[in-house]
């Protein structure tokens, strides 16, 4: 038994001497700064800023399908749609990997579970085309899930859901 303690005081992990000499023990887990909160989450949030990243260059391409101030004749329109389209694909080409990263890294903290819980919501953005009260209970109870943990980890939708209506209509905007 005498080996047992004296082991615990080699070990600095568990020396009672190490804990108070480390600066985190100062804060409970609540009260840590932010930066260090969000360190086991780090390669999340970098997989983050890209994916909001790219849905913004893509709603930036949709957006200039209304930017043209000439009336183009059929054949440049159906040129201008393949180029846009062509352009998006690249874009979502640039995605795919992004969104199976943030897929597969497990996330440790609430602002990595907002993370994963934002690229949810554009993964299955149908459950935001339809008012709640009329979605399958099923649809709804996802839909339900996601908000939450977006609104506890802070975390902003990839669309507008204020904007019911417009999305009905195939007008839904980023708003990251």
């Amino acid at each position: 038994m005498g080996n047992a303690s004296s082991e615990q005081a080699v070990n600095s992990t568990t020396s009672p001497k190490a804990k108070e000499l480390d600066p985190r023990s100062e804060f409970s887990a609540d009260q840590r700064p932010q930066a260090e909160q969000l360190e086991p989450d780090f390669a999340l949030v970098q997989l983050d800023t890209a994916f909001v990243t790219l849905l913004l260059e893509i709603s930036a391409i949709e957006c200039q399908q209304g930017d043209n101030q000439e009336p183009l004749d059929a054949a440049n329109a159906r040129s201008d749609a393949a180029s846009r389209t062509q352009r998006i694909e690249s874009v979502l080409t640039r995605l795919a990997p992004i969104e199976r990263a943030i897929m597969f890294t497990p996330a440790q903290t609430i602002v990595g579970l907002g993370i994963k819980a934002r690229h949810a919501a554009y993964v299955v953005s149908e459950h935001w085309d339809v008012p709640i009260d009329q979605m399958e209970w099923d649809a709804r109870s996802v839909r339900l899930l996601i908000e939450a943990v977006c609104k506890v980890a802070g975390m902003r939708l990839p669309f507008s859901s204020e904007a019911d209506d417009a999305s009905l209509n195939g007008l839904r905007t980023p708003t990251l």
